[in-house]
């Protein structure tokens, strides 16, 4: 397969991925507009984006299997065509329930997508760190668009057009992949499904050591970049005194840091260790952490977000270690069963961190989450000193 070829499959495998990301996106910046159409509460409207997050994290494992079974192309497509389906359903839902409903399909059929691609990656590139890392920066680029986007037009439009942006999106890539990514041969199509899915074998793989100590640097990740992505911009208004304009402006700079740092990082752990480069990440990780809680200076602020941005690009080196461990075979499901397991746990990120927020302050709240990051970099460094071989 020619390089060009296997470029064209990560240009659109990272548009794929943005289109999915968009449609979720583009939701929060209009929750005034639906608690006041829709006659719910901000903590209602927030039940259907936990449920929307919560189904995008459990569907990273079937994805993996219904890959292997069926080939990767089918089931991106499917996650890019079932997105703009959702999205557009979305924006005709008449009340709540119906629009709780189709949040969660949203989350649903977009989880499908992510696994997958990075599983017909691996068949393509040997840099595999560089490939996620430009796949994953499909996620950053939708966080700095969709928002934007999505106010902008519900502003002038109202709500129902501004979620149609999704559908906008996802349609035409869609009709990119359809005509440019070539079918795959699935790596166990004669398997049945319902043998994925024991519990013994789902049980034997999350118990080698090299995956749960993978997964559990992934846990502490994912639980800083959830915490991160949802009360960022409120910690910077509420904790530093910060006007809402200019914590979205720093805002939008972490993710477009968060972004450019992905391919980078992940092109260094294929020069380097991948232990070395998500140690590196998380270590700049707590010290923006930490700067943040301490200083009261606006351009050590400043600098924290920006250290914050790049520590936060540890998926790209983190997710290729997991890539490493398994065997060829096993990439679909054995990456979609990890990515399930560390997104769900670390989706309580934003729960654990808006309560501590509000009994005892952000100091507390954000000193959290250095913490944690610093958890993960001494127990890889136990892991290199004492060659424990994880």
């Amino acid at each position: 397969m020619s390089r060009r070829y296997a470029s064209v499959v990560l240009a659109l495998c990272t548009l794929a991925f943005f289109a999915t990301m968009v449609a979720r996106l583009v939701i929060s910046p209009v929750v005034p507009n639906l608690t006041l159409a829709l006659g719910v509460s901000n903590g209602t409207m927030g039940l259907a984006l936990s449920g929307m997050w919560v189904a995008y994290a459990t569907t990273q494992f079937p994805s993996g299997v219904l890959g292997d079974r069926f080939g990767e192309r089918k089931i991106i497509l499917t996650a890019v065509g079932g997105t703009a389906v959702t999205s557009f359903l979305l924006t005709t839902a008449p009340n709540f329930p119906l629009f709780l409903l189709g949040t969660v399909l949203l989350g649903a059929v977009a989880g499908l997508h992510y696994s997958v691609a990075t599983t017909l990656l691996a068949r393509y590139f040997d840099d595999i760190g560089w490939a996620i890392g430009v796949h994953v920066a499909g996620g950053p680029l939708a966080g700095l668009l969709a928002p934007i986007a999505a106010a902008v037009v519900a502003t002038r439009y109202g709500w129902r057009p501004a979620i149609g942006i999704g559908a906008a999106v996802a349609v035409p890539v869609f009709v990119a992949v359809a005509l440019a990514v070539e079918s795959t041969e699935p790596r166990r199509p004669d398997q049945p499904m319902r043998e994925r899915f024991e519990v013994g074998a789902v049980r034997e793989l999350l118990s080698r050591p090299e995956i749960r100590y993978t997964t559990g640097l992934s846990v502490l990740g994912a639980f800083s970049w959830q915490a991160t992505a949802s009360f960022l911009p409120t910690f910077l208004t509420a904790h530093h005194g910060l006007s809402t304009t200019m914590a979205g402006a720093l805002f939008s700079a972490y993710f477009v840091i968060h972004g450019l740092t992905q391919p980078l990082l992940g092109s260094l752990s294929d020069r380097l260790s991948r232990d070395t480069v998500v140690a590196g990440a998380l270590a700049s990780a707590t010290t923006g952490y930490a700067l943040l809680v301490v200083t009261e200076q606006f351009l050590v602020v400043i600098a924290g977000v920006g250290l914050v941005g790049v520590g936060m690009s540890w998926g790209a080196p983190l997710q290729s270690r997991f890539m490493d461990i398994l065997g060829n075979a096993e990439r679909g499901a054995g990456f979609g069963l990890v990515r399930s397991v560390y997104m769900t746990i670390g989706a309580s990120g934003s729960l654990v961190v808006g309560v501590l927020s509000d009994a005892i302050g952000w100091t507390v709240a954000f000193g959290l989450l250095a913490v944690l990051a610093s958890v993960a970099v001494v127990a890889i460094a136990v892991n290199r000193v004492l060659g424990l071989g994880l």
